[in-house]
């Protein structure tokens, strides 16, 4: 344990550096004016490093790097609870849970019915990429590989589609948010964000260049989607055995998220308002800034030369499951939320 953090040192030395130079960065008026938030920045910041620096420079921040898109993702993610309270929650309530099951069953059907009927795919490289892209994305794939006893380029490209399209989104989305071209509150907004693009942390970088209380929402309605991988692994378990003809297993191991069930312990805590506003203020301001380095981090990790020889069937059903997922979560936001 502490020589891998020892390992990591070096890496979140130059996330640190970076991410503090993108605060700085966007504190000028002309970035300023167009609301470019530090986050945005800091991801920017973060490919230009990762695709520019020599191969040495990136194995030797690689552990940091991978630290930060991980570990430190996910702990800032439960210490992000003390932004929201339970009563929060209840007002995203059912409209954001109804969203979220219709996202993850149509996603997977539609990918598992599209992929292996049309676009003549393997059914597990079906369901990998229509996993990555219907529940937590990266996570979500690693978690279905030993269900569906998949091969290691089918998880591959899988995780891939997730990095191209969840990218794409953390920049489209904030874009279409100013440009007014759809008619939802922030509120709205952010359940929107929340229940239809890929990973927490595109989540993330997606809603905070927005505003708070769209980043509140998305990260709620996230944290719900979450937690339906669980449910989801189970389901899966029963349809791969009965598929193979296999029986059941006695005990199937299922991942449970559990940053995710920290957000809620986190939120539940703050609700009863016990630390004093200063101190929740302090833990926010912290919390913003890890955050941001996670974003950097993720940035960092989004080299161009490691998509290289992606399988292009899994490109092709990603890129219409992120097209369903834009229109149609669209659609379904409008008929729940607005």
């Amino acid at each position: 344990m502490r020589s891998a953090l020892h390992a990591s040192l070096p890496g979140l030395a130059v996330v640190t550096v970076i991410t503090v130079a993108a605060y700085r960065i966007a504190e000028l008026p002309a970035l300023q004016a167009v609301s470019l938030s530090p986050i945005a920045v800091g991801i920017v910041l973060g490919i230009v490093f990762g695709n520019a620096a020599p191969n040495a420079w990136r194995l030797r921040v690689e552990p940091g790097v991978i630290f930060g898109t991980k570990t430190l993702l996910k702990a800032a993610i439960v210490f992000y609870g003390f932004r929201i309270t339970f009563l929060q929650i209840f007002e995203v309530g059912w409209r954001g849970l109804v969203i979220d099951i219709l996202i993850v069953g149509l996603t997977m059907l539609l990918g598992l019915a599209f992929g292996t009927k049309f676009l003549r795919m393997d059914w597990r490289s079906a369901v990998l990429t229509s996993a990555g892209s219907s529940i937590c994305g990266a996570a979500a794939v690693v978690a279905t590989e030993p269900i569906v006893r998949a091969e290691s380029h089918q998880t591959t490209a899988a995780v891939g589609t997730v990095v191209v399209f969840g990218t794409l989104s953390m920049f489209l989305y904030p874009v279409v948010f100013h440009s007014g071209l759809v008619p939802l509150s922030e509120e709205a907004f952010g359940i929107y964000i929340g229940a239809t693009i890929h990973g927490v942390s595109h989540v993330v970088g997606a809603a905070g260049t927005i505003s708070d209380a769209v980043c509140d929402n998305a990260m709620i309605t996230k944290m719900t989607r979450v937690m339906l991988l669980a449910p989801f692994l189970i389901a899966l378990s029963v349809f791969t055995r009965s598929r193979d003809g296999q029986p059941p297993l006695k005990r199937q191991k299922i991942t449970i998220p559990w940053f995710a069930l920290g957000f809620i312990a986190v939120a539940g805590f703050n609700s009863f308002a016990i630390l004093p506003t200063e101190a929740v203020e302090y833990i926010n301001t912290v919390d913003t800034f890890v955050l941001g380095m996670s974003m950097t981090a993720l940035g960092m990790n989004t080299v161009l030369a490691k998509l290289r020889g992606m399988a292009m069937k899994s490109l092709y059903l990603a890129a219409v499951l992120f097209l369903w997922l834009v229109m149609g979560g669209y659609g379904l936001t409008l008929l729940f939320v607005s």
